[in-house]
């Protein structure tokens, strides 16, 4: 690749790396039809500066905007791509977690919606239908690529008014998303689904989108996003600007990803000699029983100087359960899982970025898409399934050039897996020390005080006082109840045993009127032993003792007959009664 043919480079990349030591490393490889590539790889020395956005040309705006969010100067991955970006020219950018990556296409992307068509290289006017689309892979990531847009992007001006920056996700409802986009939108960012799904829909219009990002690529371009991307692809105008920026890029990856692109370059940026993670990040690893790990996390976040921690799991289910395990020792804790609705999701992480929490135990599904800067821990629960889940799970901690630490804890099932990443990162720790949480050297090595226990807070119980005061009103409360039951309270009204039966369609009750009728008072009276009076007592406990009174003839019934008329009139039915089950 011909530099020189890019005015915009820094003079510094065709400098000979030989003359100053190296403070980072630059390779620069042009893509086209050509079977061999160009590489070009350059030094920085310790006397560079970096260029602020204003010397690149951004526009004035998104510089004032930037500024007031504390960014005056770009990162290394920014100061190579923005000279190529702002021309429109397709790229692939790759640095690692932490470096910049959102502003790096941010920026331009935004630099040529304001310059419009008559910069040359801006976008078509804007109308309210999006002119850039920005695909992410998760939820949390949208989230946060939309609000570094709308920072960069609160003083820029079009025709309608602002720049108006959405975001497209699931779990919210779409009504408000398809009103949204019907009151006109300049910059959609969101997840392959939900786009897919209200461009279908016909709410969503693609067809004058200039500028398309796929950041995260090598997440969005794996086996479970391709379809999706490729729908999309199809709805995007040809004549367009593609960026692809990720923390890793594998090989086969590139290649499916140069499919979409026109004559990309791709940017590696990186710090001489560095490995693949931060080199300001200090990494712990200890091989630890999976009955004694909780232990060893509650220590941990007792370490002095510990800030935001982040503690990641494989599993959902394991998340929550660390997650509840913290908050009884008393940690200030939340959770960002796939089991939790969006709405509780997001506040977790509100939350944990405005400081009301500490600790967040999240799945890998939040390693990618939480810009907080001042992460101090990332502990790895769990082993990661390979090395770009390690690379961003601690690419949470240490950003923006600052310094962390990140703890693994690695079961002995997992150590064939974790040689793997050892070996494909070049950590040179393939063997785990066997760690408890009584180790002297996990004390040592993490800062952590020796009296720390496994909780900090004892379950809250209520004092002495608070279980006097109880006492005395429970007590007081039986006593009125008491008194009321007793004096005040109406008795609930007795049950009462007699059943309402019917024969042949009609009650009992008037059968056996009529029956007793055509008799006359001779038979009448055998039923009057059956009789019960109304005295409280149930007619359940005299029955047994009717039935064999029954037996006993004509005149033992008489006299009881006898016996029953002086009670009135109120025993005639059940007589009645009686009468006819004999």
């Amino acid at each position: 690749m011909d530099i020189g043919r890019h005015s915009a480079w820094p003079s510094w990349c065709v400098r000979d790396p030989r003359e100053a030591g190296p403070l980072s490393k630059i390779t620069v490889d042009h893509e086209n039809d050509a079977p061999a590539e160009t590489t070009v790889s350059a030094a920085l020395d310790t006397t560079h500066t970096p260029p602020t956005f204003a010397e690149l040309g951004v526009h004035p705006q998104i510089v004032r905007g930037l500024a007031e969010i504390g960014i005056d100067r770009t990162f290394a991955i920014q100061e190579l791509t923005l000279p190529l970006a702002l021309a429109g020219d397709d790229l692939i950018g790759q640095a690692r977690t932490g470096m910049g990556k959102t502003f790096g296409f941010g920026v331009p992307l935004l630099h040529r919606l304001a310059t419009g068509p008559a910069g040359g290289s801006g976008t078509s006017v804007l109308d309210g239908t999006p002119r850039a689309l920005v695909i992410v892979p998760t939820r949390e990531l949208c989230v946060q690529v939309t609000s570094d847009l709308e920072n960069a992007a609160k003083h820029l001006q079009s025709a309608d008014g602002p720049v108006r920056v959405m975001s497209i996700y699931g779990g919210r409802p779409y009504e408000a998303q398809i009103a949204t986009l019907q009151s006109g939108v300049d910059v959609v960012v969101g997840t392959p689904g939900r786009l897919l799904d209200l461009a279908k829909q016909g709410h969503l219009v693609l067809g004058k989108v200039g500028v398309l990002v796929l950041d995260e690529a090598d997440e969005m371009l794996d086996l479970g996003f391709l379809p999706d991307i490729e729908r999309l692809m199809g709805m995007v105008p040809d004549s367009r600007q593609t960026m692809l920026f990720s923390a890793t890029m594998p090989g086969p990856i590139i290649t499916l990803a140069r499919t979409f692109l026109t004559q990309p370059t791709h940017i590696r940026a990186e710090e001489a000699e560095s490995s693949a993670v931060h080199e300001r990040t200090a990494q712990h690893v200890y091989r630890a029983h999976a009955l004694d790990k909780a232990e060893m996390v509650a220590r941990v976040l007792q370490a002095e100087g510990r800030g935001a921690t982040m503690i990641f799991t494989r599993t959902k289910r394991t998340a929550q359960k660390v997650a509840d395990d913290l908050a009884e020792r008393g940690f200030a804790v939340g959770a960002v899982h796939g089991d939790l609705g969006q709405v509780a999701r997001e506040k977790a992480l509100e939350k944990f970025r405005a400081g009301k929490i500490d600790v967040l135990v999240a799945t890998d599904v939040a390693a990618r898409g939480i810009d907080i800067d001042d992460v101090t821990h990332v502990v790895n629960y769990q082993c990661p399934e390979d090395e770009k889940t390690y690379v961003h799970r601690i690419g949470r901690t240490g950003r923006a050039g600052r310094t962390g630490i990140a703890v693994t804890l690695v079961d002995w099932d997992d150590i064939p897996r974790w040689q793997l990443i050892d070996k494909a990162l070049g950590l040179d720790i393939p063997e785990p020390a066997e760690t408890y949480s009584s180790s002297d050297h996990l004390y040592t090595e993490l800062n952590i005080p020796r009296d720390a226990t496994g909780s900090i807070a004892k379950p809250s119980r209520p004092s002495a006082a608070e279980k006097s005061a109880d006492t005395t009103s429970r007590s007081a409360s039986s006593d009125t109840e008491g008194a009321t039951s007793s004096d005040d309270a109406p008795r609930a009204p007795r049950r009462s045993r007699n059943r309402r039966r019917t024969r042949g369609g009609t009650t009992a009750t008037a059968t056996a009127t009529a029956t007793a009728t055509e008799q006359g008072p001779s038979d009448t009276a055998v039923a009057a032993p059956a009789s019960t009076s109304d005295d409280g007592e149930g007619s359940g406990s005299t029955r047994p003792r009717r039935r064999r009174r029954r037996g006993s003839g004509r005149g033992a019934s008489a006299g009881a007959n006898g016996a029953t008329d002086t009670n009135g009139s109120a025993d005639s039915g059940a007589t009645v009664s009686a009468a006819a089950r004999d």
